[in-house]
């Protein structure tokens, strides 16, 4: 890898992500030469994945090539690679093909799968991380239904149409709501020897209710709206084993054995790997998301020019709580982190900490259905679903994803129609099983 030595500021950038691509587009007019580092070549949209996975979208619309996107960006070239080590004293990120010297770093790697304590669990229960992840999702959900019709065993016939979500978040409350769409409405006139709409949903969580991040008024509104659409919800319990062909549901010692072949996950996170690198570089710990602690102006302790931003960080608020792993917090963290590193490479100074700004959070709960929190300002419903819609169309970050999400979404409102419902890989589950 080139390293001639530059009279510019040498900006890394360590992943394309929400808080990785704000930072390298805030540094636009910045004199400093950005380096964009990403295993993929492209940006994601995450929070909408599970329309991905349950056939509504397709990963194009919501994806875009890192190059398109920062094209115009004259003073940021991108790298496709995976980052191996850091070598904090020389200054240097080891990439599997090279490394590159730095002046400012910026790690926004993300986050991963968190299994709690159970590695294996991963090939039995996806979670929804990348593209791959939503698209083997997508084939195990429809692969199931396939197999459901091929079959004249009733209790396989019925394992095959059980579907259990691990997580009662918004990502596994949206992925409920989806899939009733899906299983009840898109698949009903498709199958001639299974009924689609018959499909068992469940939704386990460990909590006494889902989405217990919000109001318990909002937490009923959307659990009115997920009986209302055949969903199973299981709270208050965990899971104690996921085998191919059940998972056992423990609550108050009492065990429940489920039979099905398709778990979804949308539990636990762990922050990139990445961050526990960082951190031995840096002689520091990770806490138990595995995130690195950082001080008010995003940088690791004693190295005042590494920022870690986004999923990896452990920042606290101003009540001493560590910031969730939202996407609006890795935004605002890495439009701060680009403002710092742009004043400090002008000779200028940024007194100011960072502060996060919570606009409030939303999550949707099926077709016309959405929650919206917004400080003391909350509201369920209709007008919420609206809202949502509007808010995560913005989101995306080119005109062309907008345009197609914006023409998918109403085809789908119209005709209730998924057209992406594609099985275009062999899904695990179907290979374990002869």
């Amino acid at each position: 890898m080139d390293r001639t030595q530059s009279a510019k500021h040498r900006v890394v950038i360590i992943g394309g992500g929400f808080g990785g691509l704000q930072a390298a587009q805030s540094l636009k007019r910045a004199d400093v030469e950005v380096t964009l580092v990403d295993r993929s070549n492209h940006h994601l949209f995450q929070p909408l994945l599970y329309q991905v996975a349950t056939g509504g979208l397709s990963p194009a619309n919501i994806a875009a090539p890192l190059r398109s996107i920062l094209e115009r960006h004259a003073n940021t070239r991108v790298l496709q690679a995976e980052v191996v080590g850091f070598d904090l004293e020389s200054r240097t990120v080891k990439l599997n093909e090279g490394e590159l010297a730095y002046d400012s770093l910026i790690v926004a790697a993300g986050s991963s799968h968190s299994y709690f304590g159970h590695p294996e669990w991963s090939s039995l229960a996806p979670g929804l991380k990348s593209i791959e992840n939503a698209t083997d999702m997508r084939a195990r959900i429809l692969s199931a239904f396939e197999r459901a019709e091929r079959t004249d065993d009733p209790e396989e016939r019925h394992r095959l149409l059980t579907f259990v979500i691990v997580g009662g978040g918004p990502t596994g409350v949206e992925l409920a709501g989806a899939l009733s769409e899906l299983s009840r409405h898109t698949l009903r006139h498709e199958f001639r020897s299974i009924k689609s709409e018959e499909a068992t949903i469940m939704l386990v969580d460990a909590g006494p209710r889902v989405l217990g991040m919000y109001s318990e008024h909002l937490s009923d509104e959307a659990t009115k709206s997920l009986e209302k659409l055949g969903v199973t919800l299981c709270s208050g319990k965990i899971v104690t084993e996921i085998a191919p062909s059940h998972v056992v549901l423990t609550k108050d010692d009492q065990h429940e054995t489920v039979g099905t072949e398709t778990v979804l996950w949308a539990a636990g996170v762990a922050a990139s790997p990445l961050a526990k690198m960082l951190a031995d570089a840096s002689g520091q710990e990770v806490d138990r998301q595995g995130r690195i602690a950082v001080n008010e102006k995003l940088d690791i302790t004693g190295h005042d020019n590494v920022f870690v931003i986004g999923d990896m960080a452990r920042c606290l608020d101003a009540d001493g709580q560590p910031l969730p792993g939202l996407a609006p917090v890795a935004i605002q963290q890495g439009k701060y982190a680009a403002k710092l590193i742009a004043r400090r490479s002008s000779g200028k100074s940024l007194k100011k900490g960072f502060v996060y700004r919570d606009w409030g959070s939303m999550a949707t709960v099926g077709r016309s259905m959405a929650i919206v929190q917004m400080g003391k300002l909350e509201f369920a419903g209709y007008f919420a679903w609206l809202v949502w819609l509007f808010v995560h169309l913005m989101q995306l970050v080119t005109f062309e994803n907008r345009l197609l999400v914006l023409f998918q979404w109403a085809w789908n409102y119209i005709t209730r129609n998924r057209s992406a419902r594609l099985i275009t890989n062999t899904p695990v589950a179907i290979t374990t099983k002869s």
